[in-house]
């Protein structure tokens, strides 16, 4: 199974991002391997749609489910019509090591 965490960096060490479609950056953790891959959020500025763009990024990526602190109503609904869970943190404290070691 593949998890999709926003991230404020594209290291274990940066921080969660609460911002789903406005993230900075996406962590890409496959269960299977423990693999982590970071990818640049391209649609982070964009003026309108960041969220469902990020849901394309989701899928395109095969991720099962995805840790973020909020989701867009029209990301949310195209989340669930993909089958994909949401999983919701409010602790931006937290580093993408601590939420990947969580997972695992």
């Amino acid at each position: 199974m593949k998890t999709l965490i926003s991230s404020s960096g594209n290291n274990l060490d940066s921080s969660f991002d609460l911002r789903f479609g406005r993230a900075a950056w996406f962590c890409l953790l496959d269960e299977e391997t423990g693999e982590t891959r970071f990818y640049e959020n391209e649609n982070k500025e964009a003026s309108h749609g960041a969220g469902t763009k990020a849901v394309e990024k989701v899928v395109e990526l095969g991720a099962t489910k995805v840790v973020s602190g909020d989701f867009g109503p029209k990301a949310k609904e195209l989340l669930e019509k993909f089958n994909i869970q949401m999983v919701l943190l409010s602790d931006d404290s937290k580093s993408i090591a601590d939420i990947a070691d969580s997972i695992k």
